[in-house]
């Protein structure tokens, strides 16, 4: 089966923000290019599951509208981290020292203080991925980190402890990649 994993267009924040969980929308053309492209590529009886902040759920819709086959819904495993106290702040106001924090403690640091560590997030990523065996293709609609730690459970990595085994690169706004998935359990 085939996981196609495609972020959403480019959200409505200012630059250099920490946005994970906090629910921004995204710029509407962008949205509608993204469906565009994605609704002559899927194949026929592909799911689609997005993450219900609306950035992502915008995608959703406009793709739904688009292609009226594809049966959609929400999943909240799908959403962004949580960054806690970090939300709606600028990167660069972030103290360093917190910073440093979580690039020591990767795999179990709160962030933000009330946030996600990177070991929860992995958790339920994992938990929607084992879902997918034996399913029909499917699209996730989602943000980078999901994207991210989707890739390093296909790979078999279920836990990294240290922030320089988290994937750098990811889908840019609006752009997807997709994985090839063993069917068998």
């Amino acid at each position: 089966m085939k996981l196609w994993l495609a972020r959403h267009a480019t959200p409505l924040v200012q630059g250099g923000m920490c946005y994970g969980r906090q629910d921004v929308a995204a710029d509407a053309p962008a949205t509608a290019k993204c469906a565009q492209a994605l609704a002559g590529l899927l194949p026929a009886g592909t799911r689609v599951t997005h993450s219900p902040l609306q950035r992502c759920a915008q995608l959703a819709q406009a793709l739904r509208e688009l292609r009226p086959d594809l049966a959609c819904s929400s999943d909240p495993r799908l959403q962004e981290i949580d960054f806690g106290a970090w939300e709606g702040r600028a990167w660069q106001d972030i103290a360093p020292t917190e910073l440093q924090s979580w690039t020591d403690g990767f795999a179990e640091y709160a962030v933000g203080g009330s946030g996600e560590s990177t070991s929860q997030v992995m958790a339920r990523v994992a938990s929607a991925f084992d879902e997918l065996r034996g399913q029909a293709d499917t699209l996730w609609i989602t943000h980078a980190g999901v994207i991210r730690a989707a890739e390093l459970i296909a790979r078999g990595t279920r836990q990294i402890t240290r922030a320089d085994e988290w994937p750098v690169e990811a889908p840019s706004y609006g752009q997807w990649c997709t994985l090839e998935l063993q069917t068998h359990s």
